[in-house]
């Protein structure tokens, strides 16, 4: 496996919800956007077409699970699913749950906010992101 010293993603010290020889699911820690989540490709690449065709395979099938366990807990409008890699050359994929009243709604996270999220409707969400790990979990045990 490829590794880059001083890679951020190479050298993950993020708790993950899912974690195996390929890639991990992490959690991210973003109080205004709970149920933001990554999976995060372990070999140090930059492209998805760096990537052998069932190693591709495995990682959007990933990302695929990863949006369904946010759709099914965190009820979004909209999710977000984005691979940039410009400020962090290592292939992962951003999950983003989005909602009509979020703060950057409806640019990107990444954009200037456009408003403040209501801090109750903010507590509501994060009190979901147990519940959330444990459907991620569920949807990365079954094949």
């Amino acid at each position: 496996m490829t590794r880059v010293a001083g890679c951020e993603l190479c050298d993950l010290s993020a708790p993950t919800v899912v974690d195996n020889d390929k890639f991990a699911v992490i959690l991210v820690d973003d109080a205004n956007y709970p149920g933001f989540a990554r999976v995060i490709w372990k070999d140090h690449v930059r492209e998805v077409s760096d990537l052998a065709d069932a190693d591709r395979l495995l990682l959007n099938d990933a990302v695929y699970k990863l949006e369904l366990a946010v759709r099914e807990v965190m009820q979004p409008l909209k999710v977000n699913v984005a691979s940039l890699g410009n400020v962090v050359p290592h292939l992962h994929w951003h999950v983003i749950p989005r909602y009509a009243d979020d703060a950057h709604f409806p640019a990107p996270v990444w954009a200037q906010a456009q408003r403040a999220t209501d801090e109750a409707v903010l507590v509501a969400r994060r009190a979901l992101v147990p519940q959330l790990a444990e459907a991620i979990a569920r949807r990365f045990a079954s094949r």
